[in-house]
């Protein structure tokens, strides 16, 4: 069976994504997630170095800001991070554009990437290597893992774990959930709760029935490909190899069985 309509294009805008070259040549939608390792070995340009606290929770909040890291000379004055609203005064100047690091937060080497206006609230634990793009909320307790690329706008919530996986601008996963070896679409939602399984209790390859077709993808770790503006509701599981096309949406309490459902589907 052909699987042409399973490229990385036909789930996701990728047009004004940073991070896009990831997905360039890929025949389909899950192919990136075995390229994050080597792209970020690459394309990574970390920018944490000089906060010298790696390990251990900060014991200063700092900011990043042109190049530089600032333990002191600013204000937080807050806002929704999100929509670029997230403000800090330095030197009597308000900007948007610097990334807050609180008090609290880790960050477990120096191979991370924080952009311009995201946010590390306390609790967080952040692991290398790792992109996380701007204006993004890395929240109380979150966890990430690792091998992770995090664009624009997101939300890793309270309590939810990330690790190897894609996420574009504007996806958010804002408590409780878990994301692992999946790719979120842009603007996607994923309700409280929400578990993105990626290993079979079996130990077996991930295989997916497509349009009636088992089809094995040959990985042992594959969890969910969510196209554009999927939402999943409150404590809902998908099996590992779940394809969801955009729009999409997925009732609360739900098990998502290992398909390939297409655009505008609607899974209880």
């Amino acid at each position: 069976m052909e699987l042409d309509f399973l490229k990385p294009g036909d789930f996701f805008d990728l047009s004004s994504f940073a991070y896009k070259e990831l997905f360039d040549g890929c025949a389909l939608a899950w192919e990136p997630l075995g390229r994050i390792s080597d792209y970020l070995a690459e394309k990574l340009e970390a920018n944490v170095s000089e906060v010298g606290c790696f390990g251990r929770p900060l014991e200063k909040t700092v900011v990043l800001w042109k190049g530089r890291v600032l333990d002191g000379g600013f204000e937080i004055l807050g806002g929704d991070v999100t929509k670029g609203k997230f403000r800090v005064k330095i030197c009597g100047e308000e900007t948007s554009d610097a990334a807050v690091l609180f008090a609290g937060a880790t960050l477990w080497d120096d191979r991370i990437f924080v952009g311009p206006g995201a946010v590390l609230e306390p609790g967080a634990l952040v692991k290398g290597p790792t992109v996380i793009g701007a204006q993004t909320e890395v929240r109380q307790g979150a966890y990430v893992r690792g091998k992770c690329v995090i664009g624009r706008q997101c939300i890793v919530g309270h309590t939810t774990e990330v690790k190897s996986s894609i996420m574009l601008d504007g996806a958010k996963a804002g408590h409780f959930a878990y994301i692992g070896d999946s790719i979120l679409g842009g603007r996607t939602n994923l309700g409280a709760g929400t578990k993105l399984a990626n290993l079979k209790i079996r130990g077996t390859t991930v295989r997916v029935m497509i349009r009636h077709q088992l089809v094995d993808t040959g990985l042992r770790k594959l969890g969910a490909i969510l196209g554009d503006e999927v939402e999943i509701g409150c404590n809902a599981v998908t099996n590992p190899g779940t394809i969801l096309g955009r729009q999409s949406l997925v009732y609360p309490v739900t098990s998502v069985r290992p398909f390939y459902y297409e655009p505008k589907s609607v899974v209880r």
